[in-house]
């Protein structure tokens, strides 16, 4: 006795299963792709780059940025919305910044993880100037 499984075979390996990818994998894909882009110094409002900063300091809490800083997403079975929160450095054109954001974030979200990328917001929380201290350079107080 045999059992039907539903598969044919001869039938596309692409065909015999099914993929499902994570909200977070999509987000790491557009913040990593956000970063890339010439005039954007970081992503996330101040509260939450501070935050993260101190959280980088702490022993044991997972070093390195966050890759997912300042991204939210919404994943479905073929389509993907994205939000981002950035920083852009100081002198340039914050319109050209956003319109090459989304570009590279839609290319490779669509590239990388398969979904149709629906729309790309874009929120401009701040400027970083050039006389402000990076958050890496910041001197700690308590050693």
């Amino acid at each position: 006795m045999t059992e039907n499984t539903g598969v044919r075979l001869g039938a596309a390996p692409g065909s015999r299963g099914r993929t499902t990818i994570a909200d977070v994998v999509v987000e790491k894909i557009a913040g990593m792709a956000a970063r890339d882009v010439r005039g954007v110094y970081a992503l996330g409002s101040g509260f939450a780059r501070s935050m993260g900063s101190m959280r980088e300091r702490m022993p044991g809490a997972g070093g390195g940025k966050s890759a997912t800083r300042g991204v939210s997403v919404e994943v479905g079975e073929l389509q993907a919305a994205i939000d981002l929160e950035l920083v852009v450095d100081y002198g340039v054109s914050i319109t050209d910044v956003a319109a090459a954001v989304r570009e590279n974030v839609i290319s490779a979200v669509e590239r990388m993880a398969g979904r149709e990328v629906v729309e790309v917001n874009i929120m401009v929380s701040d400027v970083k100037l050039p006389d402000e201290e990076d958050e890496g350079e910041e001197r700690q107080r308590i050693q």
